[in-house]
Formats: structure tokens, C-alpha cells, sequence
């Protein structure tokens, strides 16, 4: 029995006894919850959403609460619940957004402090939630503000089929990814005699593809540690978007676009899914959602064809004294292997669930529930097994038992190299952190995507793309205050 038969068999037992313990509870509670609706916001999805949406019934049934799923674009979901929230409106109760956002909310005195709740949540087993997920995705200032849903890293996958019958080896730098791309592009890849795609790379804008370029230039940009980062000079809180380095990112990036589909500038990450599953591309760069979509049998042509790495690297760096892109050597790339320098980036962070601090009393307590609920260890390991929910795994125990994979439809080889490739990211010194500081969805979905969207509609060039990050990043800077964005931005990735 494998995929989506499994699956559904799974999520229909393990609903039934995770919220066979709750139910005896709600009946001796008179169910708990009775009467309290809650209204959670999150982005339309169908992922993300789709797990709230599809155990809210059960949950209700167990503590008398109903919890109403609203949906927004992407691209709207950081500003209508900041707006909500701020101006006082409180629609909203709770929310399940980019945990990289808390900083705003948290400033602003918007989001409930869940630290001691979570302290005596012995059913969330905190402790099992892996350490950089339980810090980045929850934590902000030393208190606990959020409850992890879902674990973030970017890696490439990998058409082990044709690469292997073309002789070519796993990505380990960028320009062997566009080798790669190159010498695939064009060729039939999934048998239905129409040529494919060498590389698919959601680039569409007021969507979520800006963390890509991050994910490219991290090797380029970053190589002393976490603590170096990736966005800015902890010296000055200089941009490092308008260099030599970044340039050659850019390279890169634009690069990939001559091996991808005609209208790559167009598609948005649930596209480029469903052109890697159904057998379209080599190549791509994504989120976990990739390793547990390949393997729907009912929607995948690629099952057990799938290999999974790191972020390539680079065999050039950022010397951020010289200012220029020169080859690793051990003093510039201390954690390099093989003479490539990796930088794992942590883009986005993984979705994670929040209370609105004005909502009503009994309100935060079912939302708080229903949160931690959802992170549960009996739905969360049935949950990120499933493609179409966009939650990815982020507890240790998940990362260590083959066995939830395998009864997935994961064979041991391909369970092992999935998760081996998100290990791989989580265990690296220089693993690179998303930017969490005031204002950093200015600075990314703003900023960043506008230039990229205009060099890719060939509106600028590189240098002018560029020039408009900087500037626009400056800016920012000097509207909150330099000193106090640098030290911000020097917490947030751990710098002295």
C-alpha cells in the first residue's frame, strides 16, 4: 500500500486516536470550547491551508470549537493581518504566517506571549521540535510567541534517471547546475515524445519566489559561519546586494531562465511542483514540499526518480574587505568541502501559528489549542508526509524514523536522501538565516522582488537591478535607524 491510499488510511486512524484521548477529556469538560469560534488567517494555498482546513472538523467535534480558515494571497497576508491587528479591528484571532514577520508583530505589542503555555503543553512536545525551528520559527527576544507548523530549507532536486543516463553527477556548485540544465533542456523527460525543461524556477512576482535569488547567493555571499549572514555587513549594515558576488548570483539566476519554460517569469511555485512531479524539468529549486509531492501516485511521474542535495555552492566568495568575488582558500572558506563553499539557507523559515493579543479570553484558549494540535506529533508526522498540506518535517523524531516515510511511499534510499539533504542544511556552520528584522518584508517581498521582477522583464539591467536593491535597502535602513537595524540584524544571526 503506498501514497495516497496509505495516506488517507493514516490520517483517518491517527485522527481517530489522537482525538479519542481528547474527546474523553472535552466529555469530561463538557467540551471544553463550546460555542468559541475562532477565525485563523493564513494565504491561499491550497497548502498550508488545507491541513488547518481538513482537521478543524475533527477538532471541533472534540472541544466544541469551530475554527474558521480565512485565505489570502500570498502576497496580501502580511499587510491584512498587520492592518487587522493594528488598527484595532481584530477580526482576526490567530494566524499561521512567516515567523520571520514576528519581529513586526512583537514590536508593535500584537502578538500573544504563548511561553508559558508551551511550558506546560506537555502533548506538544516541544522538546522534539528540532532546536533551530524551535528558536527561529518561535522565539523572539527569549519568550515563545509562535508554535511551529512547518520546517523550512531550500535544496535542489534532481532527475536521478537522466542524470545517471547522461553521466552526470548531483549538483555541487551553481555552475554545475547550469551544466546540468543545459545539457538536459530540450530532451523528452517523462516519455510523452514532447521535449522538457532543463531547470524550473518559480520566479513570479508578489509571490514566493524572491527567496530564490537568496538561496542562489548565499554561496557567493556567505562563508565564515551563520553568524557572518547573508543580507547585510554586520560592520556597517551595507547591503551586500550590489557586488561582484551578488552579480554572479544574478548570473546564475538568469542563467537557469534560458533552460526553463517560456513563461518561467510567470509561475509561481505550485506551478514549477507540478512540472517537476509530472516529469517536465531536471532540475529545481525548492522547499521540502518537492520529496513527499514525488511520491503521489495518483499525480506523480517521477516516483522513486528523485534525488535530493544541499543548495549547490561555489568555488568563489564575497571577500567583504576587498569587496570582490575571489577563489575559497582556507582562511576565506573555513567550512568549505571539496573546495566548494555551501551556504544552506534557511528561506522563509517554515509556517508557523500565532494569537492575536486583543482576542477574547476564551478565544486565545481554544486558538492556542487548536495550534498546538495541529503540531501534535499524531498529525504533524502524518501531516509532513503529505505533499498537498506544504508542511515539511522539523521535528527530531521525524528526521530519525524512516519507518513514517517508507509507509508514505518513500523508499528507504530516496526517505534517506530527502531527509539526509534537509539534515545536511540544518547541521552546517555556515547554514545562512532569512532576514528577521523590522521592516524585512520591505526589504524582501518589497524591495527585493520589484528589481528582480524588472530584470527578468528585461525593464533593467543587472547593474541597474542592483543599484535599485541597494538603494531601496538603504532607505529602509535609514528610516528605522542604522544602529539600531545593525543591531538588530547582528541578534538575529548570533554576531558579536
Amino acid at each position: 500500500m503506498r501514497g495516497r491510499q496509505f495516506a488517507s488510511m493514516l490520517l483517518a486512524t491517527t485522527a481517530a486516536l489522537s482525538l479519542a484521548g481528547a474527546a474523553g477529556e472535552a466529555s469530561a469538560q463538557a467540551r471544553k470550547h463550546e460555542g468559541v469560534t475562532v477565525n485563523i488567517m493564513t494565504f491561499t494555498g491550497p497548502q498550508i491551508a488545507e491541513p488547518l482546513q481538513r482537521r478543524a472538523p475533527d477538532f471541533e467535534k472534540a472541544t466544541g470549537a469551530k475554527i474558521n480558515v480565512i485565505t489570502v494571497p500570498f502576497s496580501d497576508l502580511y499587510q491584512k493581518l498587520l492592518t487587522d491587528w493594528a488598527t484595532g479591528t481584530n477580526a482576526i484571532d490567530a494566524a499561521v504566517f512567516a515567523p520571520q514577520w514576528m519581529v513586526d508583530y512583537v514590536a508593535a505589542g500584537l502578538l500573544e506571549d504563548l511561553t508559558d503555555r508551551v511550558a506546560k503543553d506537555t502533548a506538544l512536545q516541544v522538546d522534539d521540535i528540532a532546536p533551530f525551528f524551535r528558536e527561529f520559527s518561535q522565539q523572539y527576544g527569549g519568550r515563545t510567541y509562535l508554535i511551529t507548523l512547518d520546517g523550512d530549507f531550500q535544496m535542489v532536486y534532481y532527475r536521478k534517471d537522466h542524470f545517471q543516463a547522461a553521466g552526470l553527477k548531483a549538483p555541487e556548485t551553481w555552475d554545475d547546475y547550469i551544466a546540468a540544465a543545459k545539457a538536459l533542456h530540450g530532451k523528452d523527460l517523462n516519455g510523452d515524445g514532447q521535449p522538457d525543461y532543463g531547470s524550473c524556477i518559480a520566479k513570479k512576482r508578489n509571490a514566493q519566489s524572491y527567496w530564490m535569488i537568496s538561496s542562489i547567493a548565499g554561496a557567493f555571499l556567505q562563508s565564515k559561519g551563520t553568524s557572518q549572514g547573508g543580507f547585510f555587513d554586520t560592520r556597517t549594515m551595507k547591503p551586500l546586494y550590489n557586488n561582484e558576488a551578488f552579480g554572479k548570483a544574478l548570473d546564475v539566476y538568469l542563467e537557469t531562465t534560458k533552460y526553463g519554460p517560456p513563461d518561467e517569469i510567470n509561475l509561481d511555485v505550485g506551478d514549477t511542483r507540478a512540472l517537476f512531479t509530472t516529469g517536465r524539468c531536471a532540475l529545481t529549486l525548492d522547499w521540502g514540499d518537492i520529496g513527499t509531492l514525488a511520491i503521489d501516485t495518483t499525480t506523480s511521474k517521477v516516483v522513486d526518480k528523485v534525488g535530493s542535495v544541499i543548495l549547490p555552492g561555489s568555488r568563489e566568495v564575497l571577500n567583504r574587505d576587498t569587496g570582490k568575488l575571489e577563489p575559497c582558500n582556507p582562511t576565506l572558506c573555513p567550512y568549505a568541502v571539496n573546495g566548494v563553499n555551501h551556504a544552506p539557507f534557511a528561506a522563509f523559515g517554515g509556517w508557523s501559528g500565532g494569537i492575536n493579543k486583543k482576542a477574547p479570553a476564551k478565544v486565545k484558549d481554544a486558538a492556542y489549542d487548536f495550534i498546538s494540535y495541529m503540531s501534535q506529533p499524531a498529525q504533524s508526522n502524518v501531516d509532513v508526509t503529505i505533499g498537498r498540506t506544504g508542511f515539511n518535517p522539523y521535528r527530531i523524531s521525524q528526521f530519525k524514523n524512516l519507518e513514517l516515510w517508507i509507509k508514505a511511499g518513500m523508499s528507504e534510499a530516496a526517505a534517506r536522501d530527502y531527509l539526509g539533504a534537509i539534515e545536511a542544511s540544518l547541521a552546517s556552520p555556515n547554514m545562512m538565516l532569512d532576514l528577521r528584522i523590522p521592516k524585512n518584508q520591505q526589504y524582501q517581498q518589497v524591495v527585493l522582488d520589484t528589481a528582480l521582477a524588472r530584470l527578468l522583464a528585461k525593464e533593467i539591467d543587472k547593474a541597474a537591478a542592483m543599484r535599485a536593491i541597494e538603494r531601496g535597502w538603504e532607505e529602509i535602513t535609514e528610516e528605522v535607524g542604522r544602529d539600531k537595524q545593525l543591531a538588530a540584524y547582528k541578534a538575529s544571526i548570533g554576531a558579536k
